[in-house]
């Protein structure tokens, strides 16, 4: 393992794929040997506080982005760590009222939650949750519901949305948490579309979704656990992006890797293909096109960190056919 150095000089330059939430532990640790890390992540989750704002406002998920920005911050001024309190706030799970009545009082400047941050910060980051929240009410018809939301997803949310942009929104997350100089966090498509994924398994059945693949929701459960899911009945053999924007009918796309992955990997000197859910977290970046050719074109080392556990999307797997699963995705097999 490279360890990061005291001094001055360049330090090495990783790319990892991964999801939001499996990682994010390695992610910290990771920032003791490097700062100079790529985090590559995809936007298809549709699960959530983020599958209610894509509901509502449309454009890619931002779920898995915001976790990561918030594991890498510096926390190590007070300040700092505030805003990390307030972007990682999640809402009343249970009560829809309750969670909105809190939102107001955020939105709005006046909740506790705001302790310990400064006027500066404070208005730059309540800009855009008042820019979030004016935009749900633009959406009249459709009633969003505040129950376990994320403050980090809706301020990011409002950033993309006022810039038009994903990567935009990223840039100022990353200042406003304050993620170390060489760190980015790289969204694997840039668009302002919704993104669904799907996936094919073995047996020629299809499933529609993220959360339908990985964890399918339970009537009146309040949590979920990946290892103890219904079983697939079919192992995966693909997964693929579908939308229905400018359609009436959901179809197959191929969205454009954005190119600052391909850029990064260009310059990396090794890959690394983090744990966690392996066909929902991990393959929907590895299968966008140019990706497997700009890794297999990267004479550096390839790491890949295999679960400690499979869940339903991998189970019987062994190490093997995890790394068969990697190779299949990179080769869009």
């Amino acid at each position: 393992m490279y360890k990061r150095q005291a001094g001055p000089g360049p330090t090495p330059r990783l790319v990892v794929f991964s999801g939001g939430t499996a990682f994010n532990s390695v992610a910290g640790e990771l920032q003791h040997y490097t700062t100079r890390v790529a985090h590559v992540l995809p936007v298809s989750d549709d699960g959530g506080s983020t599958a209610e704002i894509v509901r509502v406002l449309g454009g890619p998920a931002v779920g898995d982005i915001r976790s990561r920005c918030l594991r890498l911050a510096d926390a190590a001024a007070p300040e700092t760590r505030a805003v990390n309190r307030l972007l990682g706030h999640r809402l009343d799970r249970r009560d829809s009222a309750a969670a909105q009545q809190e939102w107001y009082a955020i939105v709005e400047g006046g909740h506790p939650i705001w302790r310990g941050i400064s006027d500066p910060y404070k208005d730059t980051i309540r800009a855009f949750l008042v820019h979030f929240h004016t935009q749900i009410l633009r959406h009249a018809t459709e009633r969003f519901d505040f129950s376990n939301g994320s403050i980090g997803n809706f301020f990011f949310a409002g950033a993309r949305v006022f810039f038009r942009s994903l990567e935009a929104a990223i840039f100022l997350f990353s200042r406003v948490a304050r993620i170390p100089e060489g760190s980015y966090v790289l969204p694997a498509v840039c668009t302002e579309e919704r993104l669904t994924l799907g996936a094919e398994l073995a047996d020629g059945a299809t499933i529609r979704g993220q959360n339908q693949i990985s964890h399918p929701p339970r009537e009146a459960a309040t949590s979920f656990d990946k290892a103890t899911a219904e079983s697939l009945g079919a192992p995966i053999k693909r997964v693929f992006y579908l939308s229905s924007e400018g359609t009436h009918r959901e179809h197959e796309v191929y969205p454009r890797v954005n190119p600052r992955v391909l850029e990064t990997i260009g310059e990396c000197e090794a890959v690394v293909y983090g744990m966690g859910s392996l066909y929902t977290s991990l393959c929907p970046s590895l299968v966008l096109g140019g990706v497997g050719e700009a890794v297999a074109a990267r004479a550096v080392p390839k790491v890949l960190i295999v679960n400690a556990w499979n869940d339903r999307e991998s189970e019987g797997y062994t190490a093997a056919t995890f790394a068969e699963a990697v190779v299949e995705s990179l080769n869009r097999a």
